[in-house]
């Protein structure tokens, strides 16, 4: 079924649902976020009863600015007859189980994995919140700025500045669109790019200071060690973005950031150029995009684990 058909039954859903849940995947980056909180600002302006849920005890601060952000929540409601996945590959990036009921999923991310009623992909697009646009378009409904502002963020980070591969005319019509709600792209960019806490600068040299190289340089590696961010105050969420610091070095072809999460190993990767980086995150379980996708692997020896990844990474490059 093709996905205008798709977004017209979606919008058919939301209109005979009672209440909905609209379901964030764990460790959320801001396309998820963004892409939820879109929805919810239609639901709450138009009277759609609904809750925003994520499992996170903690959401990415740079992103509290948006509308109704606030009012994303780690605890279930009693009853939900309508759940929307937003974002998330498989279920299992959700983090949990929830009651039967019907469910959607919108989603960008290169899967299989169609685990819902209604399936909504779409591999090419350089987000999820481009893809959520079309929702809104396709069934005519008003943007208004708030959505517009959620919309925007959601692109322009998910496509890293509009600099990745899937960034085309078609996302560049769709910004173009979203400005025509009034959305301030300079207090978007300053909210989301120039909030910087002084705890990330404190952490960024002990990360920086386990820099190491391998290949010529092409392969990059960085780690974050727990201790640090107690010693630091540091939001950990925040300094995810230290990666991007690693891959701008001129001579780095892949970078990876590693940490350990309850005795899981949790491995960003990013790469440059034609370097697929998602099929270094599928061999282990995670998942992703060409140049930007990660992995959460049960881990007892860190040092064991991160050489078997590094391993991995040398031989596919």
């Amino acid at each position: 079924m093709k996905n205008n058909t798709l977004f017209r039954l979606m919008y058919e859903e939301i209109q005979n649902a009672h209440y909905i849940l609209i379901v964030t995947h764990k460790n959320p980056d801001a396309d998820t976020i963004s892409s939820s909180l879109a929805l919810s600002n239609y639901f709450y302006e138009n009277k759609i009863k609904h809750k925003v849920f994520n499992i996170s005890d903690t959401l990415p601060r740079r992103l509290n600015f948006l509308s109704k952000f606030d009012k994303i929540s780690n605890i279930v409601p009693n009853y939900y007859d309508l759940i929307i996945y937003v974002d998330c590959a498989n279920i299992d990036r959700v983090g949990k189980c929830f009651s039967k009921a019907r469910t959607i999923s919108i989603d960008h991310h290169q899967s299989n994995n169609h685990f819902a009623d209604v399936n909504i992909h779409d591999y090419k697009k350089s987000s999820t919140a481009e893809l959520l646009y079309s929702f809104f378009s396709i069934n005519n409904l008003k943007i208004s700025k708030y959505v517009a502002e959620c919309l925007y963020v959601g692109i322009y980070d998910d496509s890293l500045a509009f600099t990745t591969a899937r960034t085309n005319k078609r996302t560049f019509e769709i910004v173009s669109s979203l400005l025509d709600s009034n959305i301030n792209i300079s207090y978007i960019l300053d909210n989301l790019l120039k909030r910087e806490s002084l705890s990330k600068f404190r952490m960024i040299p002990k990360i920086m200071n386990t820099l190491e190289l391998f290949d010529e340089g092409k392969l990059a590696t960085i780690y974050v060690k727990n201790q640090w961010i107690e010693e630091t105050g540091a939001d950990i969420l925040e300094c995810d973005s230290i990666i991007d610091m690693v891959l701008n070095l001129g001579v780095v072809k892949v970078a990876v950031y590693f940490r350990m999460v309850d005795n899981k190993l949790r491995c960003s990767l990013r790469s440059k150029g034609d370097i697929d980086v998602s099929l270094v995150a599928e061999h282990f379980h995670g998942g992703g995009h060409k140049n930007s996708a990660g992995l959460c692997i049960p881990c007892l020896d860190f040092k064991k684990k991160r050489e078997e990844i590094i391993h991995f990474i040398l031989n596919y490059i």
